[in-house]
């Protein structure tokens, strides 16, 4: 089975994760320093959110020059070093690529809105009249221009123009893009709103959907309107193809394209193609939204068994840079929290960690109107109370928060006298040294989880079969590969619970509450790995 289906996944967000040279701002060096931690603790790919030169007016994802660096990062002999000193360490590494849009900024768009027949005045989408179309994060996707009398579409924010890929000349310099990264050594690309490139060749207008009302993961955008004319046309399907082509050309060793992409299983399955020759893996974020239940998750993972059978495989995130930090769904519960990393490191999918999740860092505490986040600007006008109660993030600063280290002056983030987002307050308990020190932290279950996983072929690539319990309050699945078979079991209650296994336990691998034997008996939020 290919590497990209058996690793598991670590995403920096580059601006919180260290700082190196004290100007508050997390960069390429301070990343290059943390390798270290993160291959001791058993990742094997690191995914980077975008540090390509950018106004920073979405902090990276408003790229001016795809194949630059920009200067509070680092610089582009920092990236090269940044590739090679992952590769040293027997690691993979993905980069961000966006490419729906750029930035207002970019050299293209500025060329593109000066005139109807510049050399780049179809490299964006243009109108004289707009359709009904919305933003996906706000009411207004159609901005006036006045150089051209003309309204430019901006499928996100205003300031990140929509690429026209119904215009060859993008197409490929796009593609070209992509190799420029390829050919220094990337092991492949997380895709930003990989749905969303290429939009209805007519314009149609999207329905009115009372439906979609209130943005999700699963279906963003919101204000009452079902995007069925601007996310998830069949050329979206067949881009995936295309794209695929380009980076099989890189194929010692083989490529990973992972997108983001939003809408039911049957739609976004697609872009992983007919014959496996999509995209290999696309981000699941419906389980984003998940109830700290057996049940609920027993359902997932049939659900995700049945639209993702081998040869594909699904993948289990419960954070991101762009979502509430998980640990808020259970009441910041660290005990809680190291079931769920039992249950993501060892069913069938592809795990993605988001950095900071490790140790249960919790959500910042960032009022609305005080966000720096574009999004917070774009919905200031909601009452704090309201903000509080939404399922989706509204200002991103709140998952964005400086990676906490120790106890140390900005929880060991960085040395200046003010960050670029506030530190949490927690750190006490929160930070990665006080919990490498104990061996039954949450950062020493992902830890040991991660060994057992790489260890065991079968959490890696075995089938999986769900186990009738006979308790509602229990999840039990074997894991098989060959003559390989592995028993999880997971108590969701706080109650203790016996367990009749009548087939004959060879070795307890790992159980949460760190108990080495097992009698059929689990604490109350407790889980174990059993070898059978």
């Amino acid at each position: 089975m290919a590497w990209y289906h058996t690793t598991s996944i670590y995403q920096i967000y580059p601006r919180s994760y260290y700082d190196s040279n004290g100007d508050g701002i997390g960069d390429l060096q301070g990343i290059i320093q943390k390798l270290d931690y993160i291959k001791e603790l058993g990742f094997e790919t690191i995914w980077f959110s975008p540090f390509y030169s950018s106004p920073q007016q979405d902090f990276g994802y408003d790229i001016a020059d795809y194949k630059n660096i920009a200067p509070e990062y680092g610089t582009m002999q920092d990236a090269v070093q940044l590739i090679e000193a992952v590769h040293q360490r027997g690691m993979k590494i993905l980069f961000d690529m966006v490419m729906n849009h750029t930035s207002a900024q970019h050299p293209w768009f500025v060329e593109s809105k000066a005139s109807k027949n510049n050399p780049k005045a179809d490299w964006y989408i243009w109108k004289d009249k707009p359709n009904n179309w919305k933003s996906i994060v706000g009411p207004k996707a159609w901005h006036y221009c006045e150089e051209r009398n003309q309204y430019y579409y901006a499928g996100f924010l205003p300031f990140q123009p929509d690429l026209n890929y119904r215009n060859p000349e993008v197409k490929q310099t796009m593609f070209d893009t992509c190799r420029f990264w390829l050919e220094k050594g990337v092991d492949g690309f997380r895709l930003d709103i990989f749905n969303c490139i290429i939009k209805d060749k007519d314009f149609k207008d999207n329905p009115f959907s009372i439906m979609q009302a209130i943005p999700s993961q699963e279906y963003p955008g919101g204000n009452f309107q079902l995007r069925k004319y601007s996310l998830n046309q069949d050329e979206n399907f067949a881009l995936a193809q295309e794209l695929r082509s380009v980076i099989d050309e890189f194929s010692n060793p083989p490529r990973l394209l992972l997108g983001e992409v939003f809408g039911g299983h049957d739609t976004i399955k697609k872009y992983l193609g007919k014959q496996q020759d999509g995209l290999h893996l696309i981000f699941l974020f419906d389980i984003l939204f998940y109830k700290f239940s057996a049940s609920f998750f027993r359902k997932k993972i049939l659900e995700y068994e049945h639209h993702y059978p081998f040869p594909n495989m699904p993948t289990i995130v419960f954070s991101n840079h762009d979502a509430i930090r998980s640990i808020h769904r259970i009441g910041n519960n660290l005990e809680k929290a190291k079931l769920l990393a039992l249950l993501q490191l060892t069913i069938r999918a592809v795990p993605c960690i988001y950095s900071g999740e490790e140790i249960g860092m919790t959500n910042g505490n960032i009022p609305l109107k005080k966000g720096k986040d574009p999004l917070a600007k774009v919905y200031n006008w909601i009452p704090q109370f309201i903000v509080n109660l939404l399922p989706v993030g509204i200002n991103r600063d709140n998952c964005r928060t400086p990676m906490q280290w120790n106890t140390n002056k900005n929880a060991g983030f960085s040395t200046a006298d003010k960050t670029w987002l506030p530190v949490n307050t927690d750190i006490s308990e929160r930070n990665v040294a006080i919990q490498q020190k104990d061996e039954h932290s949450l950062l020493n279950v992902f830890k040991h989880l991660l060994q057992i996983r790489k260890i065991n072929p079968a959490l890696q690539s075995g089938s999986l079969e769900i186990i009738p319990t006979g308790n509602k309050q229990i999840l039990a699945y074997t894991r098989t590969l060959g003559g390989e078979k592995l028993l999880v079991l997971l108590n969701f209650s706080n109650s203790k619970i016996t367990n009749h296994i009548s087939t004959p336990i060879k070795e307890v691998l790992f159980s949460v509450n760190s108990n080495p034997t097992f009698k059929g008996i689990l604490e109350g939020l407790n889980g174990v790995v059993l070898k059978l």
